[in-house]
């Protein structure tokens, strides 16, 4: 499994774990890290004060390679980009934003730049921000997507053809035979976020891990499209969510239903009913909240027996 990702960020698998809110602490990245992968952080969820305090953890937690995720839309981006150079942070994944402000601040820094997106288009305005590697991201996944709504399978070929970087396939990826399929596509490595969100090192509550390895297909929808697009898992809250959204309500009208910190409320805190639940998917194919060391085993003997078995 050793290619451009695992040369890039000095790791022994080309896989990523990806920089979930209220998922994503020390432990969890550290535990990724540690068993080859490369764990991030994600600051998404965090006050300044708080990442500190996490990217102090990781150190003492691993001697493997690590990053944070930092989304550009974060209110207190300059802040946090000071504290990621001050830290000695060494890898950064960019989410939601234009790379190209931050980019040369954080090479000027030494450290490697990751962003994610949704569409070939802005692939290519990676690549005139200089980014290291691009993340191309189906709507299978979690959380906020791209409003192309473009489907992994259909969106890695594409953003291979439009750009020669590394490239790491992500969204609806919980299995090495996945991880094999990416790389047909034209991935170089992968980022997993849903599979290791459900994992026992994950920073979300265990009632919404339950729900989420008690879901059946079909049980998340992508809305709020008002908003930021949105993958949520079918609860009250999405419910009327949905019987506004066909009502043709407005944006203040969304943001009122969702209310204060409904992310936090739904994944960190265990409101399943009326809290926000961000998950792929893929979140239907796993049934056990397992530690990461296993998931890890698993994902890179399943694609070692699914690339024998096809060669």
């Amino acid at each position: 499994m050793n290619n451009r990702i695992t040369q890039l960020f000095g790791i022994k698998y080309p896989i990523i774990q990806g920089g979930m809110v209220w998922c994503s602490g020390w432990r969890l990245a550290s535990a990724v890290s540690n068993a080859g992968g490369l764990g991030l952080l994600g600051a998404g969820s965090m006050h300044p004060e708080m990442l500190v305090e996490h990217i102090r953890k990781m150190k003492g937690a691993t001697d493997k390679p690590w990053g944070v995720n930092v989304p550009l839309m974060y209110p207190e981006i300059d802040r946090l980009m000071q504290i990621i150079t001050g830290e000695g942070v060494k890898i950064v994944f960019t989410s939601a934003g234009s790379p190209k402000k931050y980019t040369p601040v954080l090479h000027d820094a030494g450290i490697k730049v990751a962003h994610v997106v949704s569409g070939s288009r802005f692939a290519l305005k990676c690549l005139e921000a200089g980014v290291d590697a691009v993340v191309a991201e189906g709507f299978e996944a979690g959380g906020h997507n791209g409003r192309e709504e473009t489907t992994t399978f259909t969106l890695i070929p594409q953003v291979r053809r439009s750009v020669s970087i590394p490239l790491i396939a992500a969204g609806g990826i919980v299995s090495g035979s996945g991880i094999l399929a990416a790389e047909a596509l034209g991935a170089d490595g992968v980022q997993i976020g849903t599979l290791f969100a459900l994992s026992r090192e994950s920073s979300a509550s265990s009632e919404f891990k339950q729900r989420c390895v008690a879901m059946d297909e079909g049980g998340t929808m992508l809305c709020l499209k008002k908003l930021s697009p949105t993958r949520l898992v079918k609860n009250s809250l999405y419910e009327r969510i949905a019987e506004a959204e066909a009502r043709g309500a407005s944006a203040d009208e969304l943001r009122d239903i969702l209310g204060r910190a409904a992310s936090k409320r739904g994944i960190f805190e265990g409101d399943i009913v009326n809290g926000e639940l961000e998950i792929g998917q893929a979140a239907s194919y796993i049934k056990d909240v397992l530690p990461v060391s296993e998931i890890m085993d698993t994902l890179v003997a399943e694609y070692e027996e699914c690339k024998a078995r096809i060669g």
